[in-house]
Parts: structure tokens; C-alpha cells; sequence
């Protein structure tokens, strides 16, 4: 028997503990082995009843008629009582009577002794202890979704209170079992939770049925977890189907305010005001209270010192605001030097000493002192009216402001000239003054401020990498706190840089730091726009909830604003549209028409997509002029184009044949910008237009030309399957093993893609492949990398294409590369990983990277000339670390230890290698809608002929699972029959098994 079935006798003589003679009654009453255990142990009772009373015993036929009448007789000796085993060796001779009479009536005795055992404990009530209602504080901020466990008690952290929290009390498994008995398992999960043990709490919240008060439940685990975005895609998908439900409202609350976003979280603390509940109605509204006057403390706080700065540049005498630049400096700052530049004489420069002081000793060293110092000994007979006039330019109020510029920049006042080219926003175009002015002054904010505008010419000019590199190359010069504003700007610049480019993991990182620092500084207007850039990156990574959240704040910030209100309302529309809520953007976008401003991008993406649900009258002459502004701007090649795909997009709902030409021209002006990543969007995007037009009109041949195209890969002649899926359309295109043609259309789609594609390829579909020996699939984002797509018995493979060039193949020789053993860093925490064993065939060509020499950097100069490469080691996908999966490998001396996409794309595989990556979820790809971001993809680009990988968790013995279907490769099988034939065999031994129809082929 194994645990807890060996305490059987124990249990039964009377030897557990309290504790463990409870539980061990539940479990006895689910055990199949313990009840044949206690059907022993009884007829071991019914021999020593015979020992002991052999005059007494009743006949066979009283058994049979009243077993009941015996229990009541049952004797109690007086002395010990023995163990079971001392019984059983004493009564072995009475044995062949015992027989005789169990086989009478030992099955009744045995109903009644187990009732015995049972009845008891199974019908008392669940005492209210097992969900810590009998002390008067909590522990847990939160609230749990379970009536017993939801009482109000005053919320105490921990160590804060004279009474021990839940948490540390001791947890009743006795009424646990009981609970679990009765298929309570919320209520194990409650308990579980207000003791704050997340993992037991979340595995059986995931054994119960799907419910909102489950979902809150959970979105509870997610927020103590740290993972905020997911609690509050939960919370919002609760609220949807109840929105009055308590413990979500209040959850949500928690998670807005663990986010920074305060007034919305005191907006939800309100909703729970309203619902009236005894105390918890009480400390929601002292929360709200408490947030809303933290948040316009710190506005208020703000708003007066940059009012005190302002005046400082623009009032003749006004005083100076030293505290103020002791708890701002940044923003008194930025006046300082306007205020200088607008000083008409020696004396009102020299005014300014005690604050350049003040500025510089919250920085370290003596450069603003000096810069007034310098400025002081100018002439100011030359100066004076120049200095004037750049007071008019800073009120808006000079008449000829370019006139003017001129006359600076051949003033030989350097200074004025610098900070008349930024009061213009002219600094783009005399950016070569700029930088010499700056770098000659030797002021670090200046040089910062060239550094950036540097790196937004460099971006322009399609440069991006430069003008990453330079920014990363200025913050890390960031020092001190004097210049933390300007450090600030630059690692927004650097987000915003990110965000374009399409990049949200990289933006998240600096987007959360600097949200944080400008926290820190109180820099209210900075924090705003931080808000903005966390609303875009929760987008491009589809938290719609998160991105929802973030732009409403940044509105309950500054209500009044109109640019902020157009800002919010048409970034909104985008969310919802991407959400499968089209009257939703509507309604968003009709509240960003109200102030009258430009639509902007994001209003132009709205309201080409809403023409698919029939445009409104007047949508025909909103889109026009919002393009017309957009395209008056300065727009780069890849947003011209991206423009095409939107106004035709728009046109092919209402003129066919103008809507394809404009798109076919979007697609033409992209393909001439490969690296520009807004006409990657134009170009898949537009193909994915056409591609749906063609569904939606029966074309399937077109559908499978288009899918080739968009792909850039040849269309076989047969077995080839095309999925698209565009927004709410779908549609699939099959030629069979005959060349014949099927397809089929549907748009009805009322949600996301998800991590898997069963169910996308309707049956008649399948069964048309079911001849071929190979089934090619062509697929854009985001079905491609999807598992699921095609049945288990199938052979099958994702075709990827190449933007460029493969490398050059150097002869057929090359090395196959194993790296196993891997030493990961210990701070993550990692299961070691069992090394590979020794192969069962001899290779001579075989390389292995064991332990701390699997370093990224070795393991990329190993597989350059590999035709094998294998790679067995931890898979992590992180959003917040990479934008696909990561293979976790030994750190470098630097520290640095993970193989991502982007590393593996810039190393050229000239052995044209089979690649497996034995590792958890390296087919994982980032959900785009534009392009396919994953490994298997990375190899692909960099030359590798074939990958295999998986999108799931793997287990370790999954090492021989790739190695067999490298060995059916290596013996001439092709490598998607060699997939599925290793695939079939292993779910023949373990039909249970899930895991091998997740590892996917990519050719």
C-alpha cells in the first residue's frame, strides 16, 4: 500500500494524532485499497470475538438475521487492547471458523462497520476557521469570490497587527476533506487563498467550472502573482458579464492601483461605494478618498512650481523659485534657460546666480553658475534688445519670428540662437548649428537634448539601429539627479522609438522605468505621456484591458484638454475595433470628432476597417480629409504606403476595382522598404485584404496566388493548404493529392486568434488532403506557427518565406552541433535538465556544448557551419523580456545568457541546417498581425532548411522523441513524414500523451 494507506492499523488502533485520524477517515472513504485493508482487519475483529467469547457468539442465522443486534454487545476488555498485527499472529489457529463466519455475514458487518467510521465526521457542518473568520483582521488585500470567506475584517499587511493573519494559522485538512467530499473545491480554493498559498488556491479554482467568481478568483492569483495585465483582462471579462460583482470591482480597484493609475482606481473603489456593503463600502470610500488626494496633491504640487518657474522668464522681478528647483529641478530648469537667454541686462542675469546655484547643487559641479557668469560679461548694448525680442518670442508675441531666427543665427549669441531654433520647434532643420552650439557649450542637458534630436533625424532617415544605439549609448551617461528630467525625455524617445518600430518588449522595460523615475521626480506632465506610450505597448501586445485603462487615466488627468480628449477617444476606437467591438470604436470615435481635431492615424485605421460593416455617410469625407492631413505631414515612405492600404482598404467596400488598385499599390511602394517596418504592415496587411476579397468571392485559385505572394514562396501544383485570417473573416483554399480545387469563407469571427488553430480548417477541407503524402501550408499572421491547424496523421509543414537573400551554401560538409547539459544561471531557477545520453548511433560528425561552455556567443559561432544543429535546454516566452521565445543557455561573463530571435537572425547558417529545438515553447511566436516573430522563423531567415520545435511544454524524455525523428530524416524519410510517423508511434505507447502534437515543422 503507499502513503497515507499504511496508516491503516494505525488508524484503526487508536494511534493518529487528531488531525491525521480526520483526514484519515476521508481518504479512507475514497480508498479502494483501504477498504479491502478494513474487510481484512474485520475479520481479524470477528476471529478475536470467537477467541474471547466462544460460548456467546451468535449462530450463523442470527448473524444473518440482525447483524445489527451484535455491534451493540460488542465487548470492551479490560485489558490493552493489542494491535492488529499481535492479533493476527495469536489467532491464526481459530482462522477456519472466522471463514465460516464472514462468509455469512461479513458484508453486512462491514456496510455497518464503515458507516461507523464514516458517519460522523461527514455530516458536521464546515466550521467558519477553515476561512479565517475567526479573526478580526485580514491579511489579504483582496477579496475572495466565496460568500464564507468574503466577511469584512479590517485589513492589516502583514506583521501589522496583534493578531496572527490567516495566513500563518494552522489549515483544518480535516474540513478541507469534507469539503472536497461534497465537490466543494471554491471553497478549498478560498480557504487556500486567504491563506495566501496561490499555487494550491489556483489548482483547484482550475478544477471547477467556469464562472465569474471563479474568473475573480483567479485575476486575485494573477495581481499577488505580479502578472497585473492578465488579472485585469479577467476582471474586465467578469465585469462584462456582471458588473456589479463585488469582489471583481474591488480586485480591479487593487489592480489599477498597482498599476500607478490611481484615479481609476479611485473610480472603481467608487463603484464599490455604491453597493452599500457593511465595512467593505466604508474602506472603499476611504481608498478612494485617499487616492484622489494623493494624485492632486502631486498635480497641485507640480502645476505650482512650473507656474513659479514660468513666471520666472516671463515677469521682470518675479521671485525665484529655489524651493521649487530643490523639488523640481528639471522643470525649473527648463525656464532657467530661457530665463537667462530673455535677461536684457548684466544685472538681471546676475539675478539669476542663487538659483543656478541652487540647480547645480542638486546636480553636482558648477555649470549653470558658470553659464551665468559667462553670459553676464557679454555686451549687453548688442545683447540687450536681442534678449528683448527672444522675451517677445517666447509670449508668441514677436511679428516676424523667422526674420528674426535669421538675425540670431548671425548674431554670434549662440545661446539665443539654440533656444529661438526649439521656442520655433526649427531645430530639424539647422541641426548642424544645433549640435555645435550644444556641444560647445559643455552643458550636459544640452548635449543630451542633441543627442536626442540626433537621433530622430537618424530614425527618419530610416537609420533606426543608429539611432537606437545613440540613445542607449545617452542614457547610459545619465547621471545625477539634476538631469533626470532630461534623462527622462530620452527614454521616452527611446519607447516611442520602440513603439514605432514595433517592438513592445523592448518598449516595456524603458516604459515601466520611466514611469517610475518620472514618479519619482513629480514630473506630472512626463508621467502623462509615460501613460500614453504603457497604453500603446499594452495594444501592440492585445491587453486591450490594459491599454483601455492606461489611456482613461491619462483623460482623468487632464479632462479638459481637447487635444487629450481626441487623443484618448481615437486611440480608444482602435482598442475596441481590435477587441471585436465595432459600435464600441464607433462610439469612440464619434467623441474624438466632437473637438474638432485631427484624427490622426489611429482615427484613419478606424474608420478604414468600420467600411466592412457598412460606412456611415459622411465616413467616405472623414477618411479623406484625415488622410489629407496625415499625408501633409511629414510622413516617412512606410506610412505613405500604409496610408494606400487604409484608403484602399475603405474603397474596396464601396468601388472594387479602385479599392485592389490602390492596395496593389500600397503593396508596390512597400516592397521596395523591407527594413521599414510600417510598410511591412502596408505590405501584409494589404495582401491580407485581398486575400479575404478573393475568399469572399470564391476565387480559390487567386486566394492560393495571393498567399504565395504575401509569402514569397512557389504555390505547389497539389497538397497545399492556405489559411488567412483577417480580423472577423477566415479563409482556407485547398488543392488536393489531385490538383482540385476547395476552399471555403466565413465572417463571423467574434474574438481573437488564440493559441491554438484546432477547428480553423473546416472537415471537408481536411478530408480533401487526406490523399497527400505532404500537405504545404501557406499562412500569414496570426494562424502561421499556430499548432493545431491539421489532424495528428497527417504530415504537414509550415512553408516560411525569406525577405532576402539565403546565405551562400559552402559545400555539403559541416558538423552536427548538440548542445545539452546547459548550465543555466541559477537566479532563474530552473529544473536541471538531464543531459542527453550517449546516441545510439555512432557520429562522428557530432559536437557537443555541455554545461558552462553553451554560451549564446559560442553557440552561434558553432552552428555557422553546421548541417545538424540540436539544441536541448530550457524554453522561456516572456512578453515583458522578448517579443518570441528564448532559448535559456550558460551566461557569458557579461551575464548575458539567452539565444533570442533577433541574435539567431544576424548569424548566417551556411550549412543549411536541420534544426531541433528540444526545448519548452521555442515555436511560440509574438502576436502580431503584421509579420511572424519566432524562432523556428529566425532560423529560417538566417538559411536553416528545416525546424522543428514546439509551441508547448515539452517533458524531458522528449530528447529521444527529436532524436528518432532526426534518425528517420537521416534515413531518407522527408522530414514532415518523418514528424508524424515518430508523432503516431509515441502517442501509440502513451495515448494520454499532448505534448507531441505540439511540436510543429517549419521549412
Amino acid at each position: 500500500m503507499s502513503p497515507p494507506c499504511h496508516k491503516l492499523y494505525l488508524f484503526l488502533d487508536g494511534e493518529l494524532p487528531p488531525v491525521d485520524e480526520e483526514n484519515f477517515r476521508h481518504h479512507l472513504a475514497r480508498c479502494p485499497m483501504c477498504a479491502t485493508g478494513l474487510h481484512e482487519a474485520m475479520q481479524l475483529e470477528l476471529l478475536g470475538f470467537q477467541a474471547l467469547h466462544e460460548e456467546g457468539l451468535p449462530s450463523d442465522d442470527e448473524l444473518i438475521a440482525a447483524p445489527e443486534a451484535v455491534l451493540p454487545a460488542w465487548p470492551t476488555p479490560p485489558w490493552p487492547r493489542p494491535s492488529w498485527r499481535q492479533r493476527l499472529r495469536s489467532l491464526a489457529p481459530a482462522w477456519p471458523r472466522a471463514v465460516k463466519v464472514w462468509a455469512v455475514g461479513g458484508v453486512a458487518l462491514a456496510a455497518v462497520l464503515l458507516a461507523l467510521v464514516l458517519a460522523v465526521p461527514m455530516s458536521r457542518q464546515t466550521p467558519p476557521e477553515v476561512w479565517g473568520a475567526h479573526v478580526s483582521q485580514r491579511g489579504l488585500e483582496g477579496r475572495v469570490a466565496y460568500a464564507r470567506a468574503d466577511g469584512y475584517r479590517r485589513y492589516v499587511p502583514m506583521r501589522a497587527g496583534p493578531e496572527a493573519p490567516e495566513s500563518t494559522t494552522p489549515l483544518p485538512l480535516s474540513e478541507l476533506a469534507e469539503l472536497e467530499e461534497r465537490g466543494d473545491l471554491h471553497g478549498i480554493a478560498a480557504a487556500y487563498l486567504v491563506r495566501q498559498d496561490w499555487r494550491q488556491a489556483s489548482d483547484f479554482l482550475r478544477r471547477t467550472r467556469p464562472s465569474v467568481d471563479r474568473d475573480s478568483d483567479l485575476a486575485l492569483i494573477a495581481l499577488e502573482q505580479g502578472r497585473r495585465e492578465e488579472a485585469l483582462e479577467l476582471l474586465e471579462a467578469v465585469l462584462r458579464a456582471a458588473p456589479n460583482h463585488p469582489q471583481a470591482l474591488w480586485n480591479r480597484a487593487l489592480v489599477l492601483r498597482e498599476l500607478g493609475l490611481s484615479l481609476q482606481a479611485a473610480e472603481a473603489f467608487d463603484a464599490v461605494v455604491r453597493l452599500g456593503e457593511p465595512g467593505w463600502s466604508e474602506e472603499a470610500r476611504l481608498r478612494a478618498t485617499a487616492l484622489r488626494s494623493e494624485t492632486n496633491l502631486r498635480s497641485r504640487d507640480f502645476h505650482d512650481a512650473r507656474a513659479a518657474a514660468q513666471n520666472l522668464a516671463s515677469l521682470e522681478g518675479s521671485r525665484l523659485p529655489l524651493e521649487e528647483a530643490r523639488r523640481f529641478p528639471g522643470v525649473v530648469r527648463l525656464v532657467f534657460y530661457d530665463a537667462v537667454r530673455a535677461a536684457p541686462t548684466r544685472e538681471a542675469v546676475l539675478r539669476l546666480l542663487p538659483l543656478a546655484r541652487v540647480l547645480d547643487e542638486v546636480q553636482g559641479g558648477s555649470t549653470l553658475a558658470d553659464t551665468v557668469n559667462r553670459v553676464s560679461l557679454a555686451d549687453f548694448q548688442r545683447r540687450g534688445p536681442l534678449a528683448r525680442d527672444y522675451a517677445r518670442l517666447l509670449r508668441q508675441e514677436h511679428p516676424t519670428p523667422d526674420a528674426f531666427l535669421e538675425t540670431l543665427r548671425r548674431s554670434g549669441e549662440e545661446d539665443l540662437y539654440l533656444g529661438a531654433l526649439v521656442t520655433l520647434d526649427a531645430v530639424e532643420g539647422h541641426l548642424d548649428d544645433f549640435e555645435r552650439i550644444a556641444r560647445a557649450s559643455q552643458d550636459p542637458w544640452l548635449v543630451l537634448l542633441a543627442e536626442r534630436e540626433l537621433s530622430v533625424r537618424e530614425e527618419r532617415e530610416g537609420q533606426w539601429w543608429k539611432a537606437e544605439q545613440r540613445l542607449r549609448a545617452a542614457l547610459a551617461s545619465c547621471t545625477g539627479r539634476g538631469l533626470a528630467y532630461r534623462c527622462a525625455t530620452l527614454r521616452r524617445r527611446l519607447v516611442d522609438l520602440f513603439v514605432r518600430l514595433h517592438r513592445p518588449a523592448d518598449a516595456l522595460e524603458d516604459a515601466r522605468e520611466g514611469l517610475r523615475l518620472t514618479r519619482e521626480l513629480g514630473e506630472w506632465n512626463l508621467e502623462q505621456q509615460f501613460l500614453q506610450e504603457m497604453a500603446q505597448i499594452a495594444r501592440y501586445r492585445h491587453s486591450a484591458a490594459s491599454a483601455r485603462a492606461f489611456l482613461r487615466e491619462s483623460l482623468s488627468r487632464i479632462p479638459d484638454d481637447c487635444e487629450q480628449r481626441t487623443y484618448v477617444h481615437r486611440n480608444l476606437a482602435t482598442v475596441a475595433w481590435a477587441d471585436f467591438r465595432p459600435d464600441e470604436a464607433r462610439d469612440e470615435l464619434e467623441q474624438a470628432t466632437r473637438c474638432g481635431r485631427p484624427l490622426g492615424m489611429p482615427g484613419a485605421w478606424v474608420l478604414s476597417y468600420l467600411a466592412r460593416h457598412g460606412a456611415q455617410v459622411r465616413d467616405e469625407d472623414l477618411l479623406r480629409r484625415t488622410l489629407g492631413e496625415l499625408r501633409r505631414g511629414s510622413r516617412t515612405p512606410g506610412e505613405l504606403a500604409l496610408l494606400s492600404f487604409l484608403e484602399g482598404q475603405f474603397m474596396l467596400e464601396r468601388e472594387r476595382a479602385s479599392g485592389r488598385e490602390l492596395l496593389l499599390g500600397a503593396i508596390d511602394a512597400a516592397q521596395a522598404l523591407p527594413l521599414d517596418v510600417d510598410a511591412r504592415k502596408a505590405r501584409t496587411f494589404a495582401y491580407g485584404v485581398l486575400v479575404s476579397d478573393a475568399g469572399r468571392a470564391g476565387a480559390q485559385e487567386q486566394v492560393l496566388e495571393l498567399m504565395g505572394q504575401a509569402l514569397r514562396v512557389p504555390v505547389p501544383e497539389r497538397c497545399v493548404l492556405a489559411v488567412a485570417v483577417d480580423h472577423e473573416r477566415t479563409v482556407a483554399a485547398v488543392r488536393d493529392s489531385q490538383g482540385a480545387l476547395v476552399g471555403t469563407y466565413d465572417d463571423h469571427r467574434t474574438a481573437p486568434l488564440h493559441a491554438s488553430a484546432d477547428g480553423l480548417v473546416p472537415a471537408r477541407l481536411v478530408a480533401a488532403l487526406r490523399g497527400c503524402a505532404h500537405v504545404d501550408v501557406l499562412a500569414l499572421p496570426p494562424v502561421h506557427g499556430l499548432p493545431g491547424l491539421l489532424p495528428a496523421d497527417l504530415a504537414w509543414s509550415y512553408r516560411v518565406g525569406r525577405s532576402g537573400v539565403a546565405p551562400e551554401a559552402r559545400g555539403q560538409a559541416g558538423h552536427h552541433l548538440v548542445v545539452t547539459g546547459v548550465e543555466a544561471p541559477r537566479s532563474l531557477a530552473l529544473e536541471k535538465l538531464l543531459p542527453l545520453e550517449a546516441p545510439r548511433v555512432p557520429d562522428p560528425l557530432r559536437v557537443e556544448l555541455r554545461g558552462a561552455a553553451a554560451t549564446p556567443s559560442r553557440v552561434l559561432r558553432e552552428m555557422a557551419q553546421a548541417r545538424e544543429i540540436e539544441l536541448h535546454t530550457h524554453g522561456l516566452f516572456s512578453p515583458e523580456l522578448s517579443d518570441a521565445s528564448l532559448l535559456i543557455l550558460a551566461p557569458e561573463e557579461d551575464g548575458r545568457y539567452a539565444l533570442a530571435a533577433t541574435q539567431v537572425r544576424e548569424q548566417p547558417l551556411h550549412g543549411a541546417p536541420l534544426v531541433l529545438l528540444a526545448a519548452c515553447g521555442a515555436a511560440r511566436a509574438a502576436p502580431f498581425l503584421h509579420e511572424s516573430v519566432s524562432l523556428p522563423v529566425a532560423f529560417i531567415e538566417a538559411g536553416a532548411r528545416t525546424v522543428l520545435a514546439s509551441t508547448g511544454d515539452i517533458p524531458d524524455t522528449a530528447g529521444r522523441f527529436f532524436e528518432s525523428v532526426r534518425e528517420r530524416i537521416r534515413a531518407g524519410a522527408p522530414a514532415s513524414q518523418a514528424l508524424r510517423d515518430e508523432r503516431l508511434a509515441w502517442l501509440s505507447r502513451e495515448p494520454s500523451a499532448t505534448w507531441p502534437a505540439l511540436v510543429l515543422l517549419f521549412e
